[in-house]
């Protein structure tokens, strides 16, 4: 049973906007978090949008937005993601510093998106640490804030604050934070489910291990219906099955059958919940050509079987 599966906290997410912030941003942000609910069956993590003020927000590219709360009105929550993105400096305002150095006091964790280092900066949470911001902005960050010591990397943590360099950053921060809470497998499926760093092309030259694994979650979840034996699978990644299972081990802490299993008793998972197929229909879907295997399985794997998840969806996410 994976991590992910045995743990029960519910991390709050807020996440502060302003005028002007990037929606694609916004998403990269969100969005691995609603899948990663979706994926494990129940709430792991809740999120909440909020402004300065509480009115409402409007995006870089038009799209309005209306949080829940205003920022100084809120209680804390495990994060605050600040995301100001265009104009930062205009919202670099001494009220704004006010507030979020007394939000630091009410969430166990501030996040700098984007350009939100800045602000972060600005409100003096960056002295004397490590930090980066969106790659146009590192110099003038370096110079305007001489006691934050400013890195490329794409994100940087240290301490309370973890600061991270722009749209397609923030999905990585986001899913080394999955993976931090809830092991490395649920955050290979997040990735594979956008089908993030998945090659298209599986001749590539010398691909990172990390990303043989992610190619071979990505064959699994292609074929769940009629499963690929293992040797397989490795060899259309041209490296050995032992080679293989030496990687999984190291990147996932489990076998690749075993994942492989996981892969397609979520699926069943997933049918159960969402569709009107029997049981046995879902078992052949599945790659089970026997109905009471796929219960047996399902009933190990989940703790009851798969009539308990008619009609149940656990992966909301908002509060």
């Amino acid at each position: 049973m994976q991590k992910w599966q045995e743990a029960k906290i519910i991390r709050r997410v807020d996440v502060l906007l302003f005028d002007r912030f990037s929606n694609h941003c916004l998403a990269n942000t969100i969005e691995p978090l609603r899948a990663a609910n979706d994926l494990a069956g129940e709430r792991l993590y809740t999120w909440r949008f909020l402004s300065m003020t509480g009115a409402q927000v409007t995006s870089s590219s038009g799209l309005p937005v209306m949080p829940e709360v205003g920022l100084t009105q809120d209680d804390g929550a495990d994060y605050l993601i600040v995301m100001p993105s265009y104009d930062f400096r205009q919202h670099a305002t001494g009220k704004v510093a006010r507030a979020l150095r007394a939000a630091a006091g009410k969430y166990a964790k501030l996040i700098g998106m984007d350009t939100g280092a800045w602000l972060l900066a600005a409100a003096g949470l960056l002295d004397g640490r490590r930090a980066t911001i969106h790659w146009d902005e590192l110099d003038a960050l370096a110079e305007q804030f001489p006691n934050v010591e400013v890195f490329t990397d794409r994100f940087v943590a240290d301490g309370n604050c973890i600061t991270c360099g722009g749209v397609t950053t923030a999905f990585d921060l986001i899913l080394s934070l999955i993976r931090e809470h809830h092991g490395p497998m649920l955050s290979i499926e997040v990735a594979s489910m956008f089908m993030h760093g998945i090659r298209n092309d599986l001749r590539d030259i010398r691909p990172l291990d990390s990303q043989l694994v992610n190619d071979a979650i990505s064959l699994m979840r292609r074929e769940i219906e009629y499963p690929l034996r293992i040797p397989e699978i490795a060899g259309r990644l041209r490296i050995s099955r032992k080679k293989l299972e030496e990687l999984f081990l190291e990147h996932t802490g489990s076998t690749p059958q075993s994942i492989y299993k996981s892969l397609r008793l979520r699926e069943a998972r997933r049918l159960a919940q969402s569709s009107g197929f029997s049981i046995a229909e879902i078992a052949t879907r599945c790659g089970y050509a026997d109905p009471s295997a796929l219960t047996r399985a399902f009933q190990i794997e989940y703790g009851h079987p798969p009539s308990f998840y008619r009609g149940h969806r656990g992966g909301t996410g908002q509060a």
